[in-house]
């Protein structure tokens, strides 16, 4: 590929399409809020802690951690997500284009959070690693970094191969395999008489995983949850894989 060509990764598309929000409108806000109360609870955050949310999306994170009176930054690839987000600016919270793999603001953060599988994306293994070599980076000294992703093992066990979904008289139609140690999703659907595809890609990354990267990075796994609720992680029956990390 010549040099002066951006590759154009999946993420890229999708997560500035509008039909991705509308997809995942169903996503539970008030699971989301009680996950985050219990989060501040668990570390014991101080009011005006720094935070970083990492791939905060359109910010429904970034707001409930803002309203219990963090210093929060948000920062997200997508530009659409971002000038989505920056509507809810006030004086603790903030948003930012930013790609997760370089870091942000060295040594400022007392948390950075990672949640709802934003993580694992990348083709090139290195990527992952310089995502969380950023995360470091962008902590104090004894900082902490949560990372919540999926259960890869319970989530390959369960896959659907296909299904579907009607949302605004948009039919979605949903294709999973696994390819190369990555689960692959293809959504094909039409609107207004077009014809659309869009895939995510998402590293079916587990514990002795993440523990690799961990050390690569001067991390230390504190403590490893299996729900929202912050119930003890069982890698078969578990719905999340949510980890507690600091900086050493």
């Amino acid at each position: 590929m010549p040099q002066h060509i951006k590759k154009q990764y999946w993420f890229e598309n999708w997560f500035d399409s509008p039909y991705y929000h509308l997809l995942y409108q169903h996503r539970d806000k008030q699971e989301a809020r009680n996950f985050i109360t219990k989060l501040i609870q668990l570390l014991q955050l101080p009011e005006n802690s720094t935070l970083l949310d990492l791939a905060c999306g359109k910010g429904r994170h970034s707001i409930h951690f803002a309203q219990n009176k963090l210093l929060v930054t948000g920062i997200d690839l997508s530009r659409q997500s971002i000038h989505y987000a920056q509507q809810f600016e006030k004086e603790n919270l903030s948003f930012f284009m930013h790609d997760m793999r370089n870091p942000f603001r060295i040594n400022y953060f007392d948390a950075v959070m990672n949640l709802f599988t934003s993580f694992g994306y990348f083709e090139n293994e290195n990527d992952n690693l310089k995502t969380l070599q950023s995360a470091t980076a962008s902590m104090k000294s004894g900082g902490v970094l949560v990372i919540d992703f999926m259960n890869a093992k319970k989530v390959i066990r369960q896959m659907k191969k296909s299904e579907s979904k009607k949302i605004d008289d948009i039919h979605f139609h949903i294709k999973k395999h696994l390819e190369c140690g990555f689960l692959i999703k293809q959504i094909n659907f039409s609107h207004n008489k077009e014809e659309f595809c869009f895939n995510e890609k998402v590293k079916t990354l587990e514990l002795p995983d993440f523990q690799n990267y961990f050390k690569q990075c001067g991390l230390v796994l504190s403590a490893c949850y299996g729900d929202y609720q912050l119930n003890a992680f069982d890698e078969v029956n578990s719905d999340r894989l949510i980890l507690i990390a600091r900086k050493s």
